[in-house]
């Protein structure tokens, strides 16, 4: 065996134990291997085995994670941001996310976190309304959906 097919045999086998754990990106992997001192050249045609074999998609792997990264739950500015990060198309990102925007109640979500949030927090209620938008806004939600929200809190106390 070449030193060079000994290299992606190494490199597969680190995917392998990469993916074991958790879908990633191509983006995840190929950053994961660079760290390992995989050659360009190693790297790509591991990535490019991976693809055509079915072990990293990143379609898929946008979509379950947006998935499992919903229940937390966060807005889709915030999803769509942590997509970039992981090297996602922002064309798979839109697309996931027009997936998601279709049943999911932000403005539902964004008031039930808000009335929590308020009640917890003691003080003025200017600066508890301060808190609550920078608390909603950091965890991704519209502007638009904080202050409609934050609208009501004060029209229903």
């Amino acid at each position: 065996m070449s030193a060079n097919a000994d290299s992606i045999n190494k490199a597969r086998n680190y995917a392998y134990l990469l993916l074991k754990f958790r879908l990633r990106s191509e983006k995840e992997i190929s950053d994961r291997l660079k760290r390992k001192k995989f050659t360009p050249e190693v790297i790509r045609k591991t990535l490019q085995f991976l693809r055509e074999k079915g072990f990293i998609n990143d379609f898929e792997f946008a979509r379950s994670w947006v998935n499992s990264r919903v229940k937390k739950p966060l807005g889709i500015l915030r999803l769509k941001q942590e997509l970039k990060v992981k090297g996602i198309n922002p064309d798979i990102a839109e697309a996931v996310l027009k997936d998601l925007k279709s049943n999911y109640a932000e403005e539902k979500i964004v008031r039930e976190l808000a009335q929590e949030k308020f009640k917890r927090i003691k003080g003025a209620e200017e600066k508890k309304k301060r808190r609550v938008f920078n608390y909603l806004l950091r965890r991704g939600f519209s502007p638009a959906a904080i202050i409609g929200s934050l609208n009501q809190l004060k029209c229903g106390s």
